[in-house]
């Protein structure tokens, strides 16, 4: 009997999540390639692993136990690629990430340029996930490592299985229709008047700028309530509204929209997450070392306390 550890991971994220829908959202597949791999499992061990209750597939007593092996095997292998990392002169490793737009546009791109340059056998694949997702996505084992946001004034919950290294701050600007505001420094509550462009309360970004403006005594007037920061800006620029936007996300800022600063700083902190279960694979600390050093030279340097 052969064990195929995608088959596996599958399993235990269904073992999991007790459906194959969110197993297979949790795995960025569809529903159905999931059950394909699932009933190729069942055929390669010979032995009914489910059963089916209506519309939903449930594990029999069989398939629960391979199951808990499988949390087992897929740790194991983890610990086996940390120690032949840690065993090689040369390092070579193929690692995936979880990212968002800004960070993919503004701190990827010259850090991954240096890694290459200084580790060729270090290859990074990128996943780009809702900054709230990421983390549990390192936690399932989907990602080996992701990019994670703390606010100032909105820090987010932590997971203890995890670890986090800061690699950046950032502050939050108002970005505004072009000629709006002439001033080059506003307050949050000289914006209050204005609509704004903005992600829904469920997302962190969005439910930290509502923070930052409730603390400054106003709920913001929400005109369009898009989940995109390129999308928001777009809309920005066409005279739609006013939002805030992060360094980082300064590099997707399209025509017609000045960049404002903030009286009272909103601050940002973007770290790297990964399993938190000894010390960081030798390959995920030079990334982090890499991204790092990109953010410095963009005058980012990370900090472990926001003000």
């Amino acid at each position: 009997m052969e064990l195929s550890l995608h088959r596996l991971r599958m399993l235990r994220e269904l073992h999991r999540r007790g459906t194959v829908t969110a197993a297979a959202n949790a795995l960025h597949y569809s529903a159905s390639a999931v059950s394909q791999q699932l009933a190729q499992l069942e055929r390669d061990v010979g032995v009914q692993l489910f059963e089916r209750l209506g519309r939903r597939v449930q594990l029999t007593e069989l398939g629960t136990l391979l199951a808990e092996h499988a949390e087992e095997i897929l740790e194991s292998v983890g610990r086996a690629t940390h120690a032949l990392e840690n065993a090689q002169d040369g390092l070579s490793a193929r690692l995936t990430a979880g990212v968002w737009a800004s960070v993919a546009s503004g701190l990827l791109p010259a850090a991954l340029t240096a890694l290459a340059a200084d580790h060729p056998g270090i290859e990074v694949r990128t996943r780009e996930l809702a900054p709230e997702e990421t983390a549990g996505a390192v936690r399932d084992g989907t990602l080996d490592f992701s990019f994670v946001i703390d606010y100032s004034d909105y820090p987010m919950p932590w997971d203890p299985a995890l670890a986090r290294e800061v690699v950046a701050v950032e502050r939050l600007h108002a970005a505004v229709p072009t000629g709006v505001l002439p001033d080059p420094a506003v307050s949050l509550n000289e914006l209050a008047e204005h609509p704004w462009v903005l992600a829904g309360p469920r997302s962190h970004f969005g439910r930290a700028v509502r923070i930052a403006c409730q603390q400054q005594g106003f709920e913001p007037k929400i005109a369009h309530e898009v989940e995109e920061q390129a999308t928001a800006l777009a809309m920005v620029g066409s005279g739609l509204g006013v939002t805030l936007v992060s360094d980082l996300g300064l590099s997707l800022l399209p025509p017609g929209v000045d960049i404002v600063a903030l009286t009272e700083p909103v601050m940002r902190r973007v770290s790297i997450a990964y399993r938190a279960k000894g010390t960081p694979r030798p390959s995920v600390r030079l990334v982090i070392e890499a991204v790092r050093a990109a953010a410095a030279e963009k005058g980012l340097g990370a900090s472990s306390t926001l003000p």
